[in-house]
């Protein structure tokens, strides 16, 4: 299941290419499906998880070396931010913020495409996570608190080039899913989201619900598939609580499909 989980991670395609997203350098790798050989928490929530997903990635590559990762900034014992990870590639510092995100496109939330890109759950809007990028997260390599942190590995701040590794899933309306991205990389986009009154169109399908983790996971069909009527029951527990949760779907003709199920 790591091996499976770390196989999505790296399928999952970044964000948007270069800075053109709000001026945010995205961190460029190349790599392959390398055998997974170590353990990771499982209970580390999804963010964290991913995290040593890519500290596993990054020590596939010899021309990339680990300075430190999830480096706490303190003053006067409360913690001001976190740097993901300092490296060296090709000898160069990176401070390299890691994000991995699920976001779902609603055109009646503000008014660009960026805007528009929220959390499952109508939270977490993608506009707020690239506004504290540029505001929080970056500027706090740069501060005095940070310094000291620096003079430890022998870094400059001035040095230090700043980059994103930002990973997204991407899910269009039921309804209109022939939107195409101009900002966003359309290739982010893997699957629709379906409300309540969407779900008969689905009576000859059938259903995974994966936990939360699982998500990274491109859809097999090996799993224990739920038909319609036992889907439907357990969506009606998710529309009741207001969660929205992601799933696999299975045609008749045997495609396979990601899909959100959300209660608004």
């Amino acid at each position: 299941m790591l091996q499976k989980r770390y196989q999505g991670f790296l399928a999952t395609p970044c964000l948007w290419y270069k800075n053109s997203v709000f001026d945010l350098n995205q961190f460029e790798i190349t790599s392959s499906s390398s055998k997974i050989n170590f353990q990771i928490d499982e209970s580390l929530r999804l963010g964290k998880y991913v995290e040593r997903f890519v500290s596993f990635e990054l020590a596939q590559h010899p021309n990339i070396s680990v300075l430190a990762e999830n480096i706490q900034i303190l003053k006067d014992k409360i913690t001001l931010g976190e740097l993901d990870c300092l490296l060296l590639k090709d000898d160069q510092p990176i401070h390299l913020e890691i994000i991995y995100k699920f976001y779902l496109y609603d055109a009646s939330v503000g008014n660009t495409e960026i805007e528009h890109f929220i959390g499952p759950n109508r939270k977490d809007a993608l506009i707020e996570k690239l506004n504290k990028l540029k505001d929080k997260q970056l500027p706090l390599l740069h501060s005095k608190t940070c310094k000291p942190y620096l003079d430890r590995l022998n870094l400059r701040a001035e040095n230090i080039l700043q980059e994103v590794y930002f990973k997204a899933q991407l899910f269009l309306p039921y309804h209109n899913q022939d939107i195409q991205l101009q900002e966003l990389n359309n290739d982010c986009v893997i699957g629709y989201y379906i409300t309540r009154i969407d779900l008969a169109d689905f009576e000859d399908c059938k259903f995974y619900i994966p936990t939360k983790k699982d998500w990274l996971i491109q859809p097999h069909p090996n799993v224990d598939w739920l038909n319609f009527n036992s889907f439907k029951t357990i969506a009606t527990t998710y529309f009741e609580s207001q969660f929205s949760t992601l799933c696999w779907v299975k045609f008749k003709n045997g495609a396979l499909k990601k899909m959100f199920l959300v209660w608004w």
